[in-house]
């Protein structure tokens, strides 16, 4: 599972275990940004902040893994990039990538689409009855074949969002049950998203 994870919430954690139900996955790798192409980064809490805060809210979850390869990488943090990597440590797996269904829907703006399809199912994650019809005709134009290599994964619609977890910290609202209390106490100890646009 990839994001900014900008701060980590409580919707990307049900996502994951959906996910994981639902398509009978071993393990979910959440994979942080290190400096993702599409975000401005005056809006990132660093890389490092980013993933302990990930490591915290994983870490009551036995099927849940943290990576480190994209911050790790220098430059961009391509999802091509990263299935690559992946498929090298081990090509026998059958290798999922869960994220929104609207991220998704900007596939082909992505770096090497091809190749993300090449190495991985697509699992769009999104609130119940959304119509995966857009998705699948935006694959379609990448070719017929990758549209069997998107799955829709239907999660309860938890209306939480990084932006609106930033926002209400800005504003000096609470953030409880957002996300989770460790992650809550890290971003006020470390004072982050004070500021945040």
């Amino acid at each position: 599972m990839g994001g900014t994870f900008n701060p980590i919430h409580y919707g990307h954690l049900v996502t994951a275990e959906a996910a994981r139900d639902a398509f009978h996955l071993d393990r979910v790798i959440f994979i942080p940004s290190g400096q993702p192409p599409h975000k401005p980064p005056e809006v990132l809490a660093s890389a490092e902040h980013r993933y302990l805060m990930t490591f915290l809210a994983i870490a009551p979850n036995m099927h849940f893994e943290l990576s480190r390869v994209e911050i790790d990488r220098q430059g961009p943090s391509y999802t091509s990039d990263t299935l690559a990597y992946f498929h090298r440590m081990d090509s026998t797996v059958d290798w999922y990538f869960i994220s929104g269904a609207d991220a998704i829907l900007e596939i082909a703006s992505w770096h090497y689409p091809e190749d993300i399809f090449r190495y991985a199912h697509l699992i769009a994650a999104s609130r119940p009855g959304y119509s995966l019809s857009r998705i699948h005709a935006v694959a379609a134009e990448l070719g017929a074949e990758k549209v069997d290599r998107i799955h829709q994964l239907e999660v309860p619609a938890l209306a939480i969002s990084s932006s609106q977890v930033r926002e209400r910290l800005r504003l000096g609202l609470s953030i409880k049950y957002l996300v989770p209390e460790a992650v809550e106490h890290y971003i006020e100890k470390n004072q982050l998203y004070q500021h945040a646009p």
